[in-house]
């Protein structure tokens, strides 16, 4: 049998290159491997734009187009709204009362959104808790793997101590202690050097028109060491180029000898990468409008991803509901 996976994303805003690199591309390769679950987060998302929540169900929609036009096949995987299937809140509910505080105080990632997303209250009760809604969609699927970069372990290794806290004290293994499936590709930057998110408008989004493309791009810091045109560049501590490497690394190696050589200056640079990544997103785009010119059609998916999806956790529920004498 195929072991399972769990991912998803919060439909927080437009998807960007950030999320094509390091989830997207790796989404597609293991419908042909795993058994897979791909949640649209929306409850994740709430506890960010709670005070504005007006374009989540749009984002939805736009969100999962993006997933089909990327790739992910709904006749292979299993894609859903995290809202569609009350089961994950009330393993919410019953993990948050075996939760330490402590455990959810030293999340890093909690304080270094608390530090670096501007304009939003987020020290509220519920985005404290959110390593703990996340534990319960990874665990009421029994996922015994989750596709992660460097900066969510903190949050698997925290479902993993949840999920050892409930079979200590309740006596019974129901959950596998999920593994980490670590993404091929580095942390995608966005054009500010900050790690590429919706919340800091720095990215590159797959819906960008070729202008915005460009005028993104165009705004990209380059080599810092790098002065002139006519000095010579230093390419490996260079954004740009990470971008080279990752999605076109048939041009990597020209553009890192020219680089060097002082033979093609940044704004060059910087030019024939938008070109490449306007002509990379043109046929995701293409597929995109195609599905996005069906709503109904879409949420027909998504319907039937709910179905599938509540069918397995209800399972789980009363495996656990029966452990915890309730």
């Amino acid at each position: 049998m195929k072991k399972r996976i769990l991912s998803g994303m919060r439909p927080t805003g437009r998807l960007h290159l950030g999320h094509l690199a390091g989830a997207l591309k790796n989404w597609v390769e293991m419908q042909e491997e795993y058994d897979c679950f791909f949640m649209v987060a929306d409850y994740h998302a709430l506890m960010s734009e709670y005070a504005d929540p007006s374009a989540m169900k749009d984002n939805i929609i736009d969100n999962v187009a993006d997933f089909l036009a990327c790739g992910i096949d709904p006749e292979k995987s299993v894609i859903f709204v995290q809202s569609h299937v009350p089961e994950h809140l009330e393993l919410n509910m019953i993990l948050s009362t075996i939760t330490p505080l402590s455990w959810l105080e030293r999340c890093p990632t909690y304080k270094e959104q608390l530090r670096e997303v501007e304009g939003r209250d987020l020290a509220t009760y519920g985005f404290l808790g959110y390593p703990v809604l996340q534990a319960a969609d990874i665990l009421i699927y029994k996922a015994n793997a989750v596709p992660v970069g460097d900066d969510q372990l903190p949050h698997l290794e925290l479902t993993r101590e949840i999920a050892r806290r409930f079979h200590f004290l309740y006596k019974k293994e129901i959950f596998p202690e999920p593994e980490a499936i670590m993404t091929k590709t580095p942390r995608l930057l966005g054009v500010d050097n900050r790690k590429m998110s919706k919340s800091y408008g720095n990215s590159v989004n797959l819906s960008d028109t070729p202008g915005e493309v460009k005028k993104k791009i165009k705004s990209m810091i380059t080599d810092p060491q790098r002065i002139k045109r006519q000095d010579p560049g230093h390419p490996d501590i260079c954004n740009v180029y990470s971008y080279y490497k990752f999605f076109f690394p048939e041009l990597a190696a020209d553009i890192s000898e020219k680089c060097k050589a002082a033979e093609i200056g940044c704004v060059e640079d910087k030019e024939k990468l938008a070109d490449c990544i306007v002509e990379l997103l043109k046929p995701i785009q293409e597929r995109r409008d195609g599905f996005l010119k069906d709503r109904k059609e879409l949420e027909a998916i998504l319907e039937k991803g709910a179905r599938k999806a509540q069918a397995f956790a209800r399972g789980t529920l009363d495996e656990i509901k029966k452990a915890v004498g309730i």
